[in-house]
């Protein structure tokens, strides 16, 4: 699916080739077949809002949004599994999943980085993309019904995904549940979860967010040729 390829750029953290790149990423949805015209249209209204935004305001609010707590983490399983040891497995199996597809990650990826398993599932056919986002799809429902909370425009993106699911999976049903909670990424509760964390020490590589680390990656596979003319507009997927 063309436009799970343009939703993960979008959803990627905001540089300059994605304003360089803007017309190229026009016509690849031009070409997503999977899209009725009113979803079509949506997705361009995104993409152009954000073009015509100063790039370095568009990284700011990504990063304040993305980057502040856990509660809108694009990493899939701190929403299932926090820091618990399962988490780890669940990276292995995912990173597996990867590698019998023919995909491979550079030593710096993080498998469950929402824009990443969305390069995935454009590589793989339209059942086993929706069945992919089945998969995540109460994920989706939570991270939208917060951005709309916050009234982020990033949250269109998710409801797109939600709707491309076919799971009927809808972020308005968390609404009330997502008003009641307790906001994670204030000053005070970014001090109280700093105070409460152990020091990690990481050697010569120092400390870094595992988002800064994904906001590094770049996604490295076989491509099927009609990806080839967005690939440097998109993350740059090369075959092996």
């Amino acid at each position: 699916m063309m436009a799970l390829r343009i939703i993960a750029r979008l959803l990627d953290y905001p540089d300059r080739a994605l304003f360089d790149h803007q017309q190229d990423l026009e016509e690849a949805l031009a070409s997503a077949s999977e899209l009725q015209e009113a979803q079509r249209d949506r997705l361009l209204a995104v993409l152009r809002d954000f073009s015509a935004r100063p790039l370095l305001d568009l990284q700011a609010d990504y990063c304040e949004l993305f980057d502040r707590g856990r509660a809108t983490s694009l990493l899939l399983f701190e929403h299932v599994h926090g820091e618990s040891r399962d988490r780890g497995q669940a990276m292995v199996d995912l990173l597996d999943q990867y590698r019998a597809a023919g995909l491979e990650l550079d030593s710096r990826e993080l498998p469950d980085f929402l824009p990443l398993y969305l390069e995935y599932l454009s590589s793989r056919s339209p059942e086993d993309a929706r069945e992919g986002l089945v998969d995540i799809a109460p994920i989706l429902a939570l991270l939208s019904a917060r951005l709309h909370q916050r009234n982020s425009r990033w949250a269109d993106l998710l409801d797109l995904l939600l709707t491309l699911s076919e799971s009927g999976v809808e972020a308005q049903a968390l609404q009330a549940q997502v008003e009641q909670e307790a906001r994670d990424d204030t000053p005070q509760a970014l001090d109280a979860v700093w105070e409460e964390e152990q020091i990690r020490f990481l050697g010569e590589q120092g400390c870094a967010s595992a988002q800064q680390e994904a906001h590094q990656r770049r996604f490295a596979g076989a491509v099927a040729p009609q990806y080839l003319d967005v690939a440097q507009a998109t993350m740059g997927m090369t075959g092996r």
